[in-house]
């Protein structure tokens, strides 16, 4: 039995895929730990998953949601991430990994790690960032300068990161007891020895690239475990089971002022009301407070259970909720925020399975009420989202990763 580490960093959508993943391979007899921060300890030990706390000091104060913003605003600066690949190396040392599952804001300190005590890696990954001349890096959004372009752009935004963080790295590296080595060259040595990154979502809604190297592969979407003893909550299924199929809104992770949080509050509210359909508001990081006699406000529910019970779901377009609306067979109205929302949007929309799509910044009450009416009423758009939810059903994301991490371990014990 292997002993399989995965550091998940990143929102909700970022860690709680990585539960699926844990699953599959603590059933096929490896002995799987997920090390992420402190908000997530739940989410992972109720799915039945051994959870190591990434320490977090930046002593940030306030409401929740003040927190989690000045939280992400660390992640951007070279001082936040001497902190979090602190905890990273610091969890890391308590676990005897044979493998590390990193995903790529663990990859700063992890690869120091992995190198200093030989232990192997694989690289996961939500979305499409290395270069091809498809698309530029889905985080910078929709659009395209052509072939040499698109990789242009890709090549300078890693180059962006290696300049910016080139410091930090050099930290661990020093601290670790390793070579001092440039970062850019950290970077071709794996890209010559094909490291291999696995991409957690669907080749349906973003084929693999023909011009990757080997080593870059498209698994699948990775789903989220359920809680083994989870309930729904008793008024949820009471509110379900009063009337018609109501609409779920909820955005996410994407975070507002307040003023902002009470105009997105207005508009959801305003656009069910007139589009005379029920609804479930999810409050999130945007904290969206939609009270309505009609409307119910919930927190976070598995939505392999929530979205077969729904007959539309407005979110911001990640791609995790956009899988599992489509999953479920109903329809996505796309509000996105940040540039890689706006590129998953695009990426559903061509496929047929959206009831419309806008700018978060653009949402107003009479789109939004045209957009759920379409969502409720337009059978073709269903008939559509039925036939690509068949052809996902088919494909086995976990799986993927677990076959690679048996062969990565494999190779690893020859060497």
């Amino acid at each position: 039995m292997s002993k399989i580490v995965i550091v998940g960093i990143g929102t909700r959508g970022d860690v709680a895929p990585l539960t699926g993943i844990g699953i599959r391979l603590q059933a096929a007899g490896h002995d799987v730990v997920i090390a992420a921060h402190e908000p997530y300890a739940e989410l992972i030990e109720n799915c039945g998953l051994r959870f190591r706390l990434l320490e977090l000091n930046f002593g940030f104060e306030g409401s929740y949601a003040e927190v989690q913003r000045q939280h992400v605003e660390a992640f951007n600066t070279p001082d936040g991430f001497r902190v979090i690949g602190e905890g990273v190396i610091t969890a890391l040392l308590a676990e005897s990994a044979d493998l590390l599952l990193l995903t790529p804001w663990a990859e700063f300190a992890g690869h120091p790690f992995a190198e200093a005590y030989e232990i192997p890696t694989i690289g996961v990954r939500f979305q499409p960032l290395s270069a091809t001349a498809d698309h530029p890096p889905s985080v910078m959004g929709v659009w395209s300068a052509g072939a040499t372009g698109n990789r242009w752009a890709a090549d300078l935004g890693a180059w962006v990161v290696d300049r910016r963080y080139r410091a930090v790295v050099g930290d661990f590296r020093r601290e670790l007891g390793l070579h001092k080595v440039p970062v850019r060259e950290l970077r071709r040595n794996r890209t010559a020895a094909q490291w291999p990154i696995l991409h957690g979502y669907s080749p349906l809604v973003a084929p693999r690239p023909a011009d990757w190297r080997p080593g870059l592969d498209v698994a699948g979407f990775w789903w989220p475990a359920r809680p083994t003893d989870w309930k729904p909550p008793a008024n949820l299924v009471e509110f379900l089971e009063a009337g018609p199929a109501p609409v779920f809104v909820g955005f996410g992770s994407n975070m507002n002022n307040e003023k902002r949080a009470a105009e997105l509050s207005t508009t959801v509210r305003t656009a069910l009301r007139r589009a005379g359909i029920r609804g479930i508001v999810q409050a999130g990081w945007t904290v969206l407070d939609v009270a309505d006699e009609n409307v119910m406000n919930v927190g976070e529910i598995p939505y392999d259970w929530l979205f077969p019970r729904v007959a539309a779901a407005v979110h911001h377009s990640g791609a995790g909720t956009c899988a599992a609306a489509l999953r479920a067979g109903v329809p996505t109205i796309a509000v996105p925020q940040s540039p890689e929302q706006r590129f998953w949007a695009h990426r559903f929309e061509l496929l047929g399975v959206t009831a419309g799509t806008v700018r978060q910044p653009d949402l107003t009450t009479e789109w939004l009420t045209d957009a759920i009416a379409r969502a409720a009423t337009d059978s073709r758009l269903r008939a559509n989202i039925a036939r690509v939810a068949m052809r996902l059903d088919e494909e086995d994301g976990e799986g993927v990763v677990l076959r690679t991490v048996e062969a990565v371990l494999e190779r690893s014990a020859t060497v």
